[in-house]
């Protein structure tokens, strides 16, 4: 298989849609990436098992990506080998009107995952500045005081939030949650070609809304919105990486990667070594046990 390096896919400066590939060739066979990702998954589940016993670090995972980019699957095989207690999944939908109460950050901060474990965002507080944009209507049932029609939300407004999403994340990086943030990047022909097999299969109409259709007429405007997030909140603390995933095999191995490079590349998260009292009497304690 062919080596990459994860830079490759990291936004670390100005990006352009449009030249952002959906489709990389890793010289290997579809089964050979699958293998390659049972290896990885499980690499990181021990390493999960070490980041817990640890207890100072947090993983915390962004997903973000158009209707049938392969959000769900790829949370289900990277994460599968993992010990349920180790990982946290959340969904964001559309905002509660008791979540609508607070301010937009609020639903995904006391859903951070617990030191020691990884949290994974499912959609995440980016349609804050993704989904509002395109639909700028849904800003007025956040009841802003300085906002009262559509025509207030002007690029400023924008702005002053990429500036306050990069400040959430810079807190959490600086108390010890390590922010992951992924951009599963397909093309209008693949989800045009996922949508089709949801109503071809019985067993996957369930996953189709007419509201699919709806949005993919948006395209466009959506990939305006995702060029100007990732360019505006991809930093050193928390970066951007835009994943070619017209390939579910592929974006998933290339996630599971990605993660595992990066959480091994904190040398001081090792399993704590028990006090030298306790260590000193292992023996004892071993003999009490097997002489009961």
């Amino acid at each position: 298989m062919k080596a990459f390096n994860i830079s490759d896919y990291k936004v670390s400066e100005k990006i352009t849609i449009e030249e952002t590939p959906t489709k990389v060739d890793l010289k290997a066979t579809k089964d050979e990436i699958k293998d390659a990702l049972r290896t990885t998954r499980k690499d990181l589940a021990k390493f999960q098992d070490t980041m817990y016993a640890h207890g100072k670090y947090a993983a915390l995972i962004c997903l973000q990506g158009m209707d049938t980019a392969g959000k769900d699957s790829l949370i289900r095989e990277v994460f599968e080998e993992f010990n349920s207690r180790g990982v946290v999944v959340h969904s964001f939908k559309t905002p509660s009107k008791n979540e609508l109460k607070h301010d937009y950050l609020w639903r995904h901060y006391i859903a951070l995952p617990q030191r020691g474990k990884f949290g994974v965002f499912n959609r995440t507080h980016y349609e804050n500045v993704l989904v509002t944009r395109v639909h700028p209507e849904y800003i007025l049932n956040e009841n802003l005081p300085d906002v009262t029609k559509v025509s207030d939300i002007d690029e400023s407004f924008w702005q002053k939030r990429f500036e306050q999403i990069n400040s959430f994340e810079k807190t959490l990086s600086e108390n010890g949650t390590i922010v992951f943030k992924f951009f599963l990047n397909i093309s209008k022909d693949e989800q045009k070609h996922r949508l089709l097999r949801r109503l071809n299969k019985k067993n996957k109409n369930w996953k189709f809304s007419p509201g699919d259709l709806k949005e993919r007429k948006l395209w466009d405007e959506y990939m305006k919105c995702y060029e100007a997030l990732l360019n505006n909140t991809s930093t050193d603390y928390a970066p951007w990486y835009v994943i070619p995933s017209d390939s579910k095999p592929t974006a998933r191995y290339l996630v599971s990667k990605i993660l595992y490079e990066v959480m091994t590349s904190f040398k001081d998260i090792k399993e704590p070594e028990l006090e030298p009292e306790i260590k000193a009497k292992i023996s004892e304690y071993k003999n009490q046990l097997e002489n009961e």
